[in-house]
Parts: structure tokens; sequence; C-alpha cells
């Protein structure tokens, strides 16, 4: 008994110090500043933890000029984030779709009260109905995006949590026909986020000018802005050179969000703080093209209203025009106080949110301005991470005391004994869960091990009732568990 005691007491500690050097670490902001140190300064002092950040850039537009910063690092290698560093930018070309249809207004080209069937007549279902406003604004009634089989619910749900791209496949044709199958809901009128109304909303004001969507854009907005930065990338050999590289709470670099599709809610856009002050600044001062996008015009919450794409919030006595965006490692923000003129774009490289640090340097009390927190739902991540940590080296422990155990269940065990931890590593909440809580799960998993050594002699190779459905049974096992372990290093 001492024996085993010390045995298993070696393996437990052999592989907590494993787990040690291989825990999940959350990103840190380093101390390297690029570009206006005043700013970066005054970035820093915004910024309440610098876990859960690697690499800001900052502009602050104010008085007329535009100050640019970069803090931390760009990647993985320690490269400093600089002004010019392109991040990817989730949802913040949202309120270029808006300004794109107050611009196609403006000048005759659609109507906001037409609807998207008139605008674009390949949607025949009920959904072109709605109309062009209401789709800007988010109040038709749309879901937030279409998942039209158990396989799409799946892989976008796997995608979501294993830093995949959750949009693959999601051309346009795609999202035609999902908008074809949906009817509007009970909420049409009321604002309800919505990426697939604000895509068919950009698509559908393609079609009417017989283009694309992100030609279009170019010619309309993003040229006349001088945005030359704003680019849409369709495929990863086309990612901008010396880019942001995002990352997630678990610490993984997420595969980039592309497709094509959903392109108008922003899905695919890179851009920089530079060329996303450009947009602020002249928005702000009513220049940009389609600048009356920002004009609040439908009630979202008590303190919040909509325009097309902008959103505009009371914090006190502040009153700020914004949008946000996160994608799978990255996280923005663009936002003015058109009472003061004053604007702010935050690009970050995690799934860490953005939103205080930019409403603090527009001059919104640290308490108004909130806290930031991961974009993914924390509780998922944090049930996901401590439930696969655990249950492989628990549940291996467990097996190998068993009286009737036998080789292959064993084997199987100690295989998922691994594959559990990897699992809990990659897809846990670790910005809400310290990460030395993992190594704890690999001791099980060691101590689980050993346990399996130590009784693998003495143990029949196959104690079943019903020996073919064991084989069976384990052969499935340790199919699926390769399968997962492969998926998690491609």
């Amino acid at each position: 008994m001492r024996k085993t005691s010390v045995i298993l007491l070696v393996a437990g500690i052999v592989a907590g110090l494993a787990g040690l050097g291989l825990m999940p670490r959350q990103p840190r902001l380093t101390t390297q500043t690029t570009g206006d140190a005043d700013l970066a300064a005054a970035v820093r002092a915004a910024v309440d933890d610098p876990s859960g950040y690697r690499g800001l850039a900052v502009a602050l537009i104010d008085g007329g000029q535009i100050r640019t910063a970069g803090l931390g690092d760009r990647d993985r290698a320690g490269n400093p984030v600089r002004p010019d560093t392109p991040f990817e930018i989730g949802s913040v070309p949202k309120v270029l779709t808006g300004m794109l249809l107050a611009h196609q207004a403006g000048v005759g080209a659609v109507r906001p009260d037409d609807t998207l069937g008139a605008t674009w007549p390949a949607i025949t279902g009920t959904a072109g109905e709605v109309t062009l406003a209401e789709l800007a604004s988010h109040r038709a009634g749309l879901p937030r995006i279409v998942l039209d089989s158990v396989t799409d619910w799946a892989r976008t749900t796997w995608a979501n949590y294993a830093a995949g791209n959750p949009y693959a496949g999601q051309d346009v044709d795609r999202v035609r026909a999902a908008a074809n199958d949906q009817t509007p809901g009970d909420g049409r009128g009321e604002v309800s986020y919505s990426n697939l109304g604000m895509a068919v909303l950009g698509q559908a004001i393609a079609a009417d000018a017989g283009t694309g969507y992100p030609e279009l854009l170019d010619r309309e907005l993003l040229t006349p802005l001088g945005m030359t930065a704003t680019i849409q990338v369709t495929s990863a050999a086309a990612l901008p050179a010396e880019r942001a590289e995002g990352t997630i709470g678990s610490g993984r670099t997420p595969d980039p969000w592309i497709g094509t599709g959903y392109a108008p809610a922003g899905l695919g856009y890179w851009s920089t703080v530079e060329d996303l002050a450009r947009l602020v600044a002249a928005t702000a001062a009513g220049t940009a093209p389609g600048a009356e996008a920002r004009d609040p015009r439908f009630d979202d919450t008590d303190r919040t209203r909509i325009g097309y794409g902008w959103l505009t919030t009371r914090y006190g006595d502040h009153e700020i025009t914004w949008h946000n965006g996160a994608t799978g490692g990255f996280s923005s923000y663009v936002g003015f106080d058109r009472a003061t003129g004053r604007g702010v774009v935050v690009l970050g490289n995690t799934d860490m949110g953005v939103e205080p640090v930019g409403l603090r340097l527009l001059g919104v009390p640290r308490e108004e301005a909130g806290t930031a927190s991961p974009a993914r739902p924390t509780w998922i991540g944090v049930g996901i991470g401590l439930l696969f940590t655990f249950i492989g080296g628990l549940t291996l422990i467990g097996t190998a005391r068993r009286p009737v155990a036998d080789r292959l269940t064993v084997l199987s065990g100690g295989v998922w004994a691994l594959v559990y931890p990897a699992l809990g590593h990659q897809l846990g909440g670790w910005s809400a869960v310290p990460g030395w809580i993992w190594p704890l799960g690999l001791v099980a998993s060691g101590v689980g091990l050993a346990l399996v050594v130590q009784r693998w002699r003495t143990l029949p190779l196959n104690g079943a009732a019903r020996p073919w459905l064991r084989v069976a049974a384990t052969a499935g096992s340790l199919a699926v568990a390769i399968a997962l372990a492969a998926a998690l290093l491609s």
C-alpha cells in the first residue's frame, strides 16, 4: 500500500508540474508603446486590468486633430502594435451599411421605406415585406443568424468555442436563401439585433446598384473618406500583412471570420485606427457620405436610441453615438460625442471588450463606463472548462479501481483522461477561471493513468458478458477521441 501511495503521489506531482507548464494563460498588455506617448498613457489609465488584453490600437479625435497610439503586442512574437496595424473589426462595418443606405437614399437610388423585395427581387418570401429602414435599425423581426439544420447548429457552436469560423460557407446565395425562409416575427417594429438583417440590407442595396457590396461600399464611402486600409478579406491568403493576431480566452489563435454573404454585417472586414478615425471624424462633423445615418430615430432602451446602424446612448451628461464589434479573437469600438466633437476608436486583439476604454477616453465617468468583460458568454466557457478539465481523470480513477475492470475499458478511459483536459484547455473560459485550476485536472489524470499501469497485468483483455459489444464500444470511443484531438490540433 505504501509503495502504491508513493507511485500515485509521484505521478500526480509530475502531471501537476507538467500542467503548470502548459496551463492556460491569459494574455496581458505589455509595456510596449508606439505613436503618441501621452495618448498611450491616457489609455493605460483607462484600462482597469491589463490582463485579458494583448495589444490595443487607439485613435482620439479632439479639436479637429487625430492622435493615434499603439500599446502592447500585435502577436505572440512580441511585435509591437502600431497605429497602422490592421485588426479584424467585427460588427463596426454595420454603421457603414447604415450610412450606405442613407447615402443611396440621398442620391435617389432607394428610399428608406422601400421594401426588401422591391429592392432585391431575389427575395420572394414574406421577409421581402420589411423595409430598408427596418433592416438598418434592427427592427425587421429577423433572427440574429439563421442555422438551417442540426449540422449548421453543431458546426457553429463548435466553431464559437474551438476558435473556428462560424460563418464558413455563408456566401451571398446562402444569405438570400436564409432570408427567403424567414417570416418576420412578432417583434417586428422593436429593436432586436440581427446580423442577418444587416447582411440582406447591404446585399439588397448592392443588387439594386448592379454591383457587389464591397465594390459599392468602396466607391461610395471608403474611397471618398480616404479609407484605403479598410478591406474585405474573402480568403486566408488575402489577409493583410503585419496584421494583429487574435486571441481567445483559452490563449488559442482563432481562424479569421470569412464569409461574403455577411460582409454588410461586418464579416471579413479589417481596418486600422487611422482609417476608422477618418470615418468617426467625418461622421461626427456631418461631412461623411450618409452621415445622417448617425441620427437616432427609434427607441431601443430607456437610454439608447438607434439610427441606421449607429446607436446613441446617454451616460449621465454625455450622449455617445457608437458601435462595437467582436469576433473570435478581436474586439472593437468606435464612438463620438456630438456635443463636443470628440471621437475615439479602440481596437484590441483579444476577446476582452474595449468599450469601457473608449467611453473613458470620451470623458464618461469610470463608474458609468462599466468594466471590461470577454465578448463570449463566460458562464458557458466556465462550465465547459471545469467539466472537461476534471471529468477524464476522475472517471479513469473510478474505472481503474473497479474490481471488474478490463484492459479495453481502461485503455479507452486512459485516452479520454488526456483528451478531456485538452478540450478543457482549448474550449474553457479561462478569462473568468484562474488558469492554475487546469493543472489540478491533469493531476487527476496522472493518478488515474498510474493506477491503470499498476493494474494492467492483472486485468483481463475483455471481461464483458458480450465481448463483441465491448470491442465495438471501445473502438467507437477511441475513434471519437482521435477525431476530437485532430480537430483541436488543426
